[in-house]
């Protein structure tokens, strides 16, 4: 026990490292986007990881983000912090009433449930006045953190993104590791047996997914803010199935799994945007290759094969 604490505490470190020295060898913007979909892919693995549900509509919950810290910051012209809390506080809120409908089922009936409601919101959004239609949120300002800040250059906001992404980070570390935590995974092995021993499962169920919702939307407000534009793309379903992609790349189940997902779909993304049409097909055999090689992801087989824990 007294190892994978340790492993996992150096890990933490080395975690914290690397989003600090980051941005000296690599682009900022690149690495903000990175932190942002990394984010998003934690927020996911909570559910799919740790409570067994896999929800393929999480894209509403990162869109509306996106939408709702966007605009506010925009129209209200609300400092980026609060703008990024209601972007969050949108997510758990659309969290809470799509996972009172959704959390009764399992399985797939689960997963095309929120996709069905993930689909309203995409239509919602591409008919509401205030989200621009097809052409988005756009010229979104970065504006001043706590009012005194001023965000405008790239090194400054990447503190800001820096800041928000280990927050949530640990945030969600915590309460996976924490007696909540145990009870999810307890969930995930044997609902029944949960149930049995007292536990109101579905309340359990229903807290991590507004959570996980939470934290979603948190990382799509930052990204709106990043890049100053909040689209379609942010809430269409293509968005959701990316973000199982991550997960099940980095290592499903683990802590810093989605991390090491988003670094690796975010680079190829970037660097093989030159192949046009043909980036698809090479994520795809990329993917294949790495499910064969990795079966339990990248950092679950690196754990698995160094005998270290990071779960």
């Amino acid at each position: 026990m007294r190892g994978q604490k340790t492993s996992q505490l150096i890990a933490f470190f080395v975690l914290i490292a690397l989003v600090i020295a980051s941005p000296s060898v690599l682009y900022p913007v690149f690495v903000m986007k990175v932190l942002c979909f990394a984010l998003f892919a934690c927020a996911f693995n909570l559910l799919i990881g740790y409570v067994g549900l896999l929800s393929f509509g999480h894209a509403a919950f990162f869109g509306l983000g996106a939408y709702v810290t966007a605009w506010t910051a925009k129209t209200w012209g609300l400092t980026p912090e609060i703008a990024i809390l209601l972007g969050g506080v949108s997510g758990a809120a659309l969290g809470t009433v799509f996972g009172w409908l959704a959390i009764r089922r399992q399985g797939l009936y689960f997963a095309m449930i929120t996709l069905a409601l993930a689909q309203m919101v995409y239509f919602f959004c591409v008919e509401a006045p205030f989200t621009g239609g097809e052409d988005g949120i756009q010229q979104v300002p970065r504006g001043k953190l706590f009012g005194v800040f001023s965000l405008a250059n790239d090194m400054s906001i990447y503190w800001l993104v820096a800041v928000i992404f280990l927050v949530g980070f640990f945030l969600l570390n915590r309460a996976i590791h924490s007696p909540f935590g145990q009870v999810l995974k307890a969930i995930r092995e044997n609902e029944p047996r949960a149930t049995s021993l007292g536990y109101r499962t579905d309340s359990y169920k229903l807290i991590a997914f507004i959570l996980s919702t939470f934290i979603a939307g948190i990382a799509g407000g930052t990204k709106s803010l990043v890049f100053g534009i909040a689209t379609l793309t942010d809430v269409h379903w293509s968005m959701s199935g990316e973000v199982v992609l991550m997960t099940l790349l980095g290592g499903l189940g683990t802590i810093f799994g989605p991390v090491m997902g988003a670094l690796v779909v975010t680079t190829m993304e970037n660097y093989l945007a030159p192949f046009g049409a043909w980036v698809t097909v090479t994520q795809g055999l990329i993917f294949i290759a790495c499910v064969l090689a990795f079966r339990r992801g990248i950092v679950g087989e690196i754990g698995a094969k160094l005998k270290l824990s990071f779960y």
